[in-house]
């Protein structure tokens, strides 16, 4: 079979399924980025890809599947360009907790407890679905979508078994996780300020960070904005501290509003 003819047979192939099927074949060869599958119905060559973080929640993809071994995993995505089918081996591990996460919308509201707080973000056991196989709770919230707020540590936000409410965004099929915001549960108070100021508005604020290109002053609770290093003083600055120290008043001028970047640019030189 010619390399054109070879292509068009895998488009053919591939063009039959679909994210969310259930696919059979058998490993070929394991790497450290996963098995390669000969798929069932299509035996020139292996389609299948079980990415290492796929295999399985709770053991390396080594563990999961050696050469030989017959293997049934849920479609994840399919790449007809790359001649590619994702496969899902967690997915047929854990049916249960597979199905639960799939029927979750982005937006949709999920309370739960929270159940641990880690270096990387804070878990929540949610009330409804079942439990993780490794987690201490299904539910996931990344440092970013704690506060709208500046926070150093997530216990100033939440504490370990506290009850949320929380917005659902994604389903982590890597992980098996439902990935929340719990800030989405609160006005924006970015938006709400950019409402009310005017480009020009002089204001007053406080120093709350200091860094090499300038430093962050917060107008409102949960609003700060940058103040450039060229906008610092009338006079060229070689340094910030110089000028002002964290936790300085000091009257702004709104220079940009940038709604869609949540960024607010300031000076302290015009105002």
């Amino acid at each position: 079979m010619g390399e054109a003819s070879a292509d068009q047979a895998i488009r053919r192939f591939l063009a039959t399924i679909r994210v969310g099927d259930l696919c059979a074949g058998t490993v070929v060869e394991v790497t450290r980025s996963g098995p390669s599958v000969l798929l069932d119905g299509f035996e020139e060559r292996p389609l299948g890809v079980v990415g290492s973080l796929d295999a399985s929640w709770r053991r390396r993809s080594a563990e999961v599947a050696v050469v030989g071994q017959r293997i049934t995993a849920e479609v994840i995505a399919v790449d007809l360009d790359a001649g590619r089918v994702w496969l899902s081996m967690a997915a047929t591990e854990n049916p249960e907790l597979w199905a639960f996460l799939k029927r979750l919308r982005r937006g949709e509201v999920l309370a739960g407890t929270v159940a641990a707080i880690e270096r990387f973000g804070v878990f929540v056991a949610l009330d409804e679905g079942p439990g993780h196989p490794v987690y201490p709770g299904v539910g996931f919230i990344t440092y970013p979508e704690l506060s709208w707020r500046r926070f150093e540590a997530a216990s100033e936000v939440v504490e370990i078994g506290r009850r949320v409410s929380c917005e659902f965004l994604q389903f982590d099929t890597s992980n098996g996780e439902a990935r929340l915001s719990l800030k989405a549960m609160r006005p924006d108070p970015f938006l709400e300020f950019a409402d009310r100021v005017t480009v020009g508005q002089t204001l007053r604020g406080r120093v709350t960070k200091l860094v090499p290109f300038g430093v962050f002053v917060q107008v409102e609770d949960g609003v700060e904005g940058l103040v450039r290093l060229a906008e610092l003083a009338s006079e060229p600055v070689a340094a910030v501290e110089d000028v002002v120290n964290v936790g300085d008043e000091v009257p702004v001028t709104v220079m940009d509003v940038d709604r869609g970047r949540h960024r607010l640019v300031l000076s302290r030189r015009r105002a």
